[in-house]
């Protein structure tokens, strides 16, 4: 079975354990395994990087790392098809959702969630990124899910603190200098309807020296006694905010909602940047304002918020990968996913998914399978469900593709000028960074381009 993947690994884990003498090979564009879990994760959740068992079912002999190459363009999907028995698909969403608004790609001071996690995680795609941190004692981040309370939480944590985690110097040395006081985290609908959890929020409570300001009580119900026990509990973070007074130190955090931007403006003084953030303020369609399904429509009322920083976190959104459509995988386009029977086989439809026609021995899991929504924790449920699937269709008989020897039978295939990467390999990069990382008191210290890590191994 082959995995081009940022987050197969509980596939191959779940695969390997239940079918005797499966082979797995997993496929990775960059040179380092464990995807989101090592450029996603914030460093300050290290509890969150489960990376020992896959590290346990990586030294099998019957797996096969296969990194720094990328499918659909080192090597072909069609020559893929063509030497395994099953391809399955986990490669995450690699882009994020625009808003769509004057301006957004015009001016200095506006970035994505994704870029800024990305840069300070070492994600070698965005090591140039260079925040201007102090730019702004005033930021602005437009999207209330997890990844905006990271990023919200990064830049009012103070510094000495993220040295003791595996971020990046560079971010460090930028978060050093940064002069950000107060970030606003902004929804186009209310505290019942936004996606943040509850301990996200309590993080952005308890951090020292930051008042987390508490929202409006008129925009929570009056008696939470009555609400799920999870709702009530994020309820209550909500009205309670912080312990520490506003009024005793310069830096805050604050949550503001039914606000819908509207356009980013350009600063009056000095016109190539950022000034402020115009918003449509928004109301309840429904007659509930505490619905958690709640809809909002636009009034006439307008909010200007005066930033030169702001970040976008809307979300993520996957994309096809170059030659699906000769091997007969459908890449569904509206809704960002590849097309599948919601336990992870993919369909070819043709109507309704009753009618739908399976495209046998592929299959899909994680955010390429049921959109970029959710915790670490339910990419994995989710990915044990796609092998689970695979598991039983191979047990039950039903067909699959051609099979073949792999990895051994095509690695001499792959594009001129590209050195893939083994597992063995990895290890070397990984005892360099650890090395690296000692040096400062820290765990390690990650390489930020795919030339530190490929230098590793000459």
């Amino acid at each position: 079975m082959a995995c081009p993947a940022a987050a197969a690994e509980p596939d191959a884990y779940r695969v390997l354990s239940r079918i005797e003498n499966a082979h797995v090979d997993m496929y990775d564009s960059l040179p380092v395994p464990f995807g989101l879990v090592r450029f996603g994760v914030a460093p300050d959740h290290p509890e969150i990087k489960c990376q020992d068992k896959f590290t346990e079912v990586a030294s099998s002999s019957n797996f096969t790392f296969v990194g720094n190459v990328e499918i659909g363009k080192d090597l072909s999907l069609e020559l893929l098809a063509t030497n395994y028995d099953a391809l399955l698909f986990a490669y995450g969403a690699a882009t994020d959702r625009k808003l769509g608004i004057p301006n957004e790609d015009g001016l200095k001071g506006i970035y994505s969630a994704r870029a800024f996690v990305g840069w300070y995680n070492g994600l070698p795609e965005y090591a140039n990124l260079a925040p201007e941190l102090d730019s702004s004692e005033d930021v602005v981040i437009i999207g209330q899910g997890n990844v905006a309370l990271d990023v919200a939480r990064t830049l009012l944590t103070d510094v000495d603190t993220l040295k003791k985690t595996d971020m990046t110097d560079q971010a460090l040395a930028a978060l050093a200098r940064s002069k950000v006081q107060r970030v606003r985290v902004v929804g186009r609908r209310g505290p019942m309807q936004a996606s943040f959890t509850i301990k996200e929020v309590r993080e952005l409570t308890r951090l020292p020296s930051v008042a987390f300001l508490p929202v409006d009580r008129n925009l929570l119900p009056k008696d939470i006694s009555k609400l799920p026990r999870t709702a009530k509990r994020l309820t209550q973070l909500l009205i309670d905010g912080s312990s520490v007074p506003l009024s005793d130190v310069q830096k805050s955090c604050a949550l503001q909602f039914f606000l819908s931007p509207r356009a980013f403006m350009s600063s009056q003084g000095d016109p190539p940047k950022l000034g402020s953030v115009e918003f449509v303020n928004t109301k309840i369609l429904e007659s509930n304002m505490f619905d958690a399904s709640a809809r909002v429509i636009p009034t006439e009322d307008r909010t200007s918020i005066s930033t030169s920083l702001a970040f976008r976190s809307i979300g993520y959104k996957s994309e096809a990968l170059p030659g699906m459509d000769k091997i007969g995988v459908h890449f569904d386009k509206q809704k960002q996913i590849i097309s599948n029977d919601f336990s992870g086989r993919i369909v070819s439809p043709t109507g309704s998914l009753v009618d739908s026609q399976f495209v046998y021995g592929m299959y899909c899991a994680g955010w390429v399978k049921r959109g970029p929504t959710g915790v670490i924790a339910n990419t994995m449920e989710d990915s044990f469900a796609t092998a689970d699937a695979l598991v039983d269709d191979w047990r039950g008989g039903v067909p699959f593709l051609s099979g073949g020897d792999g990895w051994d039978a095509i690695k001499n295939d792959i594009a001129k000028g590209i050195r893939p990467v083994s597992w063995e390999d990895w290890l070397r990069i990984d005892v360099a960074e650890r090395a690296r990382g000692k040096l400062k008191g820290k765990e390690r210290e990650k390489f930020t381009t795919v030339e530190q890590m490929l230098e590793v191994l000459q």
